[in-house]
Order: C-alpha cells, then sequence, then structure tokens
C-alpha cells in the first residue's frame, strides 16, 4: 500500500498506478504486488499480443504456430512477464498485466475503424472535453472514454451517490457514498488507463470556472448537465467568451441543444429563450426572484411530455424532485457523445434544438407497417 492509500483510504484514490518492468524501482513494485495476499491477478498479456497479431495481419490466415512465431518478434527478446505495463488497482485491490501505451490504444480502438479513421482518431487524442454534473454527464463521459474520444477529460460534480440515483447512473452500491467525479474517474481507469482525466470535486463554482476552461489548455467542447441554473447560465456565458461549443441533453423527449459559440460568437445563450427576462450577463442577479419562471422558458414547458409536464406539478406535493430514466439517460449520454465527436472532427453540426422523441416517432408509426 502506498502513501496516498495509507493516508486517505480507498476513499479519495482514483488513479490506478501503471507500473513498468523495464524501470527497476516499478519492476519491485510489481513483484510486491505479485505476492501479496488476496490480491486478484489478470494477466491475459498473451492474449492481447495475440488479438495485436491478428489486427496487424488482417488478411493472413494465421494457425497457432504463426501466432508462437510471431509473438517471439513482438517481445523483441523480452520474457512475456516484462512485456507492456502492469496496472494497479487499489480499490479493487487488483493488478491487470497490459500492453503498453501505443499497442493499447491501437488495439482497444481497432474495432472503431473505419466508423473513426485512424487520423480521426489521433486528432480526438489531442481533445480537451468538459462535462458539468455526473448524471446523464456519467454516460456522456463512459460513452467518449469507450470510444477515447479526447485527450483529457474534467469533471465536475460536488454530490455523492446515494441509492435513488441508481435508477439512472451505472454503476455498483459499493460505491454509495462517493464522489461521482471518483466514481466516472474510476469506472474510466477500469476501462484505459491511460486516459487523462482531470477531477473538480466540489463542482463548479466562481473561484474554479476559469481553470475547470483554460488551465493546461483551453477546453474544445463543454457539456453541461448540471441542475443549477446558475451555472447553466454562467458557464454558458463563459464559453461564449471563450467561443468554446456547448452541449446539453435533457432527459425528456431526447431533448438535445447545440450552441456553436465557436462558430457564433455573438448567439444568444440558450437559444435566446431567456432575453424575455433581460441581457442575458444580469441573469444570475435575477434568478432568485424569477427561477421558477425562467426554468420553464428554458423547458419550453408546453413542449415538455405529458408525464414530464405532469411530474412538475407533483414537485414538493408527492415526489421531492425532477424524475429522470435510465433509457433516457444512456440515450442522451450517447446522443452527446456522438456530436462532440462530430463537433470535434470539424462536422456539420448547427445551433439549434432537437429532439430524438422515440415515443413520437414511434406512435406516429403506429398501425403502419
Amino acid at each position: 500500500m502506498n502513501e496516498s492509500e495509507k493516508a486517505g483510504g480507498m476513499k479519495h484514490v482514483y488513479k490506478p498506478e501503471i507500473l513498468s518492468p523495464r524501470i527497476q524501482k516499478e519492476k519491485q513494485r510489481i513483484e510486491f504486488l505479485l505476492h501479496q495476499p488476496g490480491v486478484f491477478i489478470v494477466d491475459e498479456i498473451g492474449r492481447q499480443l495475440d488479438e495485436l497479431i491478428k489486427i496487424d495481419h488482417p488478411s493472413n490466415q494465421l494457425v497457432e504456430a504463426d501466432f508462437g512465431r510471431i509473438r517471439l518478434r513482438y517481445l523483441d527478446g523480452e520474457p512475456i512477464e516484462d512485456c507492456g505495463n502492469w496496472v494497479w488497482y487499489p480499490w479493487r485491490n487488483t493488478l491487470v498485466h497490459l500492453l503498453s501505451e501505443p499497442e493499447f490504444v491501437r488495439l482497444r480502438t481497432s474495432r472503431n475503424q473505419f466508423k473513426i479513421t485512424p487520423e480521426e482518431q489521433s486528432m480526438l487524442a489531442q481533445k480537451k472535453i468538459g462535462v458539468i454534473g455526473l448524471s446523464v454527464g456519467q454516460s456522456v463521459a463512459l460513452s467518449l472514454a469507450m470510444e477515447r474520444a479526447f485527450g483529457e477529460l474534467r469533471i465536475a460534480d460536488f454530490d455523492t451517490l446515494d441509492l435513488s440515483n441508481l435508477n439512472r447512473i451505472r454503476t455498483g452500491l459499493y460505491n454509495l457514498g462517493l464522489k461521482k467525479t471518483y466514481i466516472v474517474a474510476r469506472e474510466i481507469a477500469e476501462i484505459d488507463p491511460y486516459l487523462k482525466i482531470t477531477l473538480y470535486n466540489e463542482g463548479i463554482n466562481e473561484q474554479n470556472m476559469h481553470d475547470f476552461f483554460t488551465l493546461g489548455g483551453q477546453l474544445d467542447i463543454l457539456v453541461e448537465e448540471c441542475d443549477s441554473l446558475p451555472i447553466k447560465i454562467s458557464s454558458r456565458l463563459k464559453s461564449k467568451a471563450l467561443r468554446i461549443p456547448v452541449l446539453m441533453d435533457t432527459s425528456d423527449r431526447g431533448m438535445m441543444d447545440v450552441e456553436r459559440f465557436d462558430m457564433e460568437p455573438d448567439r444568444p445563450i440558450l437559444h435566446g429563450l431567456l432575453a424575455a427576462f433581460g441581457d442575458e450577463t444580469e441573469l444570475t442577479r435575477i434568478l432568485a426572484a424569477n427561477a421558477k419562471d425562467i426554468m420553464m422558458a428554458l423547458l419550453q414547458f408546453e413542449q415538455l411530455s405529458d408525464r414530464a409536464k405532469y411530474s412538475f406539478s407533483e414537485i414538493g406535493k408527492s415526489i421531492t424532485t425532477w424524475p429522470q430514466l435510465a433509457s433516457s439517460v444512456l440515450m442522451g449520454g450517447a446522443a452527446c457523445s456522438h456530436l462532440c465527436r462530430m463537433i470535434l472532427l470539424g462536422q456539420r453540426v448547427s445551433s439549434g434544438r432537437y429532439y430524438l422523441d422515440l415515443e413520437s416517432l414511434f406512435n406516429s408509426h403506429e398501425g403502419k407497417s
């Protein structure tokens, strides 16, 4: 157990250790972990090498003897236990043997081709994406990580996981009480330990917003999925000032907002839906007195599904907050991820409010064949 583990326990650990057997000190750490009682060891490096050989020889019909011969060439004289890296996940008490980063990335993204070309994959690896709010945002973050659609992901949320969140957040009961940022960072690390994840554990506020947008390089796109009206407004004003595009999914009727401040720097925030309340730079000042009206205008209440409208009427009576369903959240996460990729690769995505409304789509086809 390293010093950070001893000092803070597992609760605040979210980064795995990536250990190279070619560095003596790290090799000693690997040996130590390999011989610790209770450590779960996953060593499938041979299968990974064989998969790598397959993707490197797509037109060859390889037999078992070919794999053995080619594997020796890939190992270049190294023993197989020294191939690649070993990755220690302390919160899982698990040690995993993986290919080194370039080979790992090439193999892990091999099934993306040519939905995403190698050139596009390299472009995406240079991009910085920010995600504020980790309900829908969790689905966005995991989709982006699975596609390896970024070089750095900045995630922000102040909240911890409660049992009621599990109707829409895909994680386990063992994470109850854990910060949502740690949960998402761990889940991404378990998919791909080489991805860079930066955490803002207190959410976004006036003090850290500039850093979130610019520290280590300016964001290329923002996905805003928080519940806070002040942050919805202030993060868009910041995005507009920096000419950063913004995406938002609202988990009702597949409502998706696209704001291309990168292409339209004078575009009013939130499509101008709040223009009746005055200058957009003054909106946060009047929120307290007008929060409900502003929210209804923002959502275009009459455009909501009938069930969402009824749910809003029950807040404070039979329910405490507005509902979200897993199917909507997962679909919204996937849609945001898809649009992120399109925008980052320079494909055409126009500003606007769009609906991926499956219920209306299928009701409109009722009785047709």
